[in-house]
């Protein structure tokens, strides 16, 4: 089993996701779709080439291991912005840090996609976000869960609060506690993957929590309708990787 999780680990240190405003060179429709990615430039080749790419479709595990990671974030100011892509969220203040594999990965920002870009046996959700962080050594761990149709998550109601146009930003009024954005079965695949948008860097840690979390029908059409887009990126192949259930 040693071996097989030696597997997961990056190779090489990836570049943080640097969502563009809306006049960036790529996109999720027409010429500068998904599908285009690796052809727009160099930089974005592994779009194309990469045989580590995410998201994928879970099926099934190949391995299955204790947990390996550890978390708990602390209510935090936040500074939220919807960049032409996505909504994201920064966080202020002390930095936080996260425990996968033994490493330890600073917190960076989250994020959404609708809809989910992970896929469970074929199945897509209205919703996922992703938790992204850095290690010291610059390699990139992600935290991902999707969202399905329920009751009122009160961290989307803060979150929600201001609708925001394209290229604007906000402070939240108060601290956001995020751990209402996590299911409380904390059950999860994990794999080694890549970024899910430009430059689709490889040697990413992926988590994808097997749980849905709940949200209102209202939340989930709020974050879709302040996206303006489906920026879901389609299921990559699984190819020779490795998932293990933890």
């Amino acid at each position: 089993m040693k071996l097989r999780l030696s597997v997961l680990a990056a190779v090489c240190a990836a570049t943080l996701p640097a969502f563009a405003a809306a006049h960036s060179d790529w996109s999720y429709t027409g010429d500068s779709s998904p599908e285009h990615w690796g052809g727009i430039k160099q930089d974005y080749a592994a779009c194309s080439s990469g045989k580590n790419q995410s998201p994928v479709d879970f099926a099934s595990a190949q391995a299955a291991a204790g947990n390996s990671v550890k978390f708990a974030y602390a209510p935090s100011a936040y500074t939220v912005e919807n960049n032409g892509h996505t909504i994201q969220a920064t966080p202020e203040g002390q930095p936080q840090t996260i425990s996968l594999g033994g490493k330890t990965f600073t917190f960076k920002q989250f994020h959404f996609h609708t809809p989910s870009e992970h896929t469970f046996r074929g199945n897509a959700y209205p919703m996922e976000v992703h938790f992204v962080h850095q290690s010291d050594t610059g390699e990139l761990a992600v935290l991902g869960a999707v969202f399905t149709k329920g009751r009122e998550n009160p961290a989307l109601k803060l979150l929600l609060a201001k609708k925001l146009q394209s290229g604007e930003k906000t402070a939240l009024s108060g601290k956001l506690d995020v751990m209402p954005l996590f299911p409380k079965d904390r059950r999860h695949f994990r794999l080694n993957g890549s970024l899910t948008t430009p430059p689709c860097s490889e040697g990413v840690n992926w988590v994808v929590f097997k749980t849905p979390v709940a949200a209102s029908e209202a939340q989930l059409d709020a974050m879709r309708a302040m996206i303006g887009q489906e920026n879901n990126r389609p299921v990559q192949p699984l190819n020779a990787r490795i998932v293990i259930e933890e």
